[in-house]
């Protein structure tokens, strides 16, 4: 079975769905503490902060691999985990957005629902159990959401504490705030090595999750990944942004190459009121029922 967000039909295994006046002159140092702190210091405080937003709005740009060009727009909440966004740039419908929302463990995605069959019009397909931003293993999209969007910003944002070359850049205007730039390499062989090392548990627990959403982004085995953090004056994360060479295992075992990753994201606001909803029921087909209904394993 496929379906097509607006107009384009998608695979999806399982039930067969696929979706701040010095500061604008860049005079403004980012980290408010920062000749007090190395850059690898700046970084974890960074991350240390990351960990306590409950929400945030943000934007995400650049590279997928298996996808090319991205564009998102998206506001998220962590506790309980919800998610809306519009992306552009899946497939066929590349110039037009489609909108996603992951609710209630579930993922509504609005489309084309005819090629389900008879939905009597509804314009949203509800996939379950579904869930966004959480472990690597625990994300299930239905292949909606390209991979390496699959895990939150907030997690992702702490891949850098685990660097052993971070180094400052300068200090640069992002969306109208003052930060200072870092940036380092990171390899999963550096963040384990950096995990064992470890003096405390909070520190261990983010380079543990930091490992996590590095290993959901299929970075080619053995190679590093890029990344550079630009850190506001409050000390919290402005923008990141991750670059790599990815693979993947095709059909038959083998690993092959699956192009470059080079993924910016911006966090427009940090903990603004954030309300999914999901869609209204008579407008919303499941698809995982019409599965069933038609035999589909």
């Amino acid at each position: 079975m496929r379906f097509a967000t607006h107009g384009s039909p998608r695979r999806h295994r399982a039930v067969g769905i696929a979706v701040a006046a010095a500061m604008l002159g860049g005079g403004v140092t980012g980290c408010g503490a920062e000749e007090n702190l190395t850059p690898g210091e700046a970084v974890a405080r960074a991350t240390e902060k990351a960990a306590d937003v409950t929400s945030l709005r943000y934007r995400v740009t650049g590279t997928l691999p298996e996808h090319g060009k991205v564009r998102a727009e998206a506001s998220m909440g962590v506790r309980p985990s919800v998610m809306s966004m519009e992306l552009t740039g899946l497939g066929d419908t590349e110039d037009r957005p489609v909108e996603i929302r992951f609710v209630g463990g579930a993922m509504y995605v609005q489309g084309d629902t005819s090629v389900l069959g008879d939905t009597d019009g509804k314009r949203w397909i509800e996939a379950g159990p579904a869930v966004w931003g959480s472990g690597t293993a625990d994300n299930q999209s239905y292949g909606v959401v390209p991979r390496q969007m699959q895990g939150s910003p907030l997690l992702q944002s702490m891949i850098l504490s685990g660097a052993d070359d971070v180094k400052k850049t300068g200090t640069e205007t992002v969306d109208g705030t003052g930060t200072t730039h870092y940036r380092g390499t990171v390899t999963t062989k550096e963040l384990r090595t950096a995990q064992g090392a470890a003096k405390d548990k909070e520190t261990r627990e983010r380079l543990t999750t930091g490992l996590d959403q590095l290993l959901g982004l299929g970075l080619r085995f053995g190679s590093a990944l890029t990344m550079d953090l630009w850190v506001d004056g409050d000390d919290r994360a402005k923008q990141f942004r991750m670059r790599g060479k990815t693979s993947s295992l095709n059909g038959k075992g083998r690993t092959v190459d699956t192009g470059p990753l080079d993924m910016t994201v911006t966090f427009l606001d940090v903990d603004p009121s954030v309300t999914v909803e999901p869609p209204a029921a008579d407008d919303t087909v499941d698809a995982g029922a019409l599965a069933d209904e038609a035999g589909v394993s």
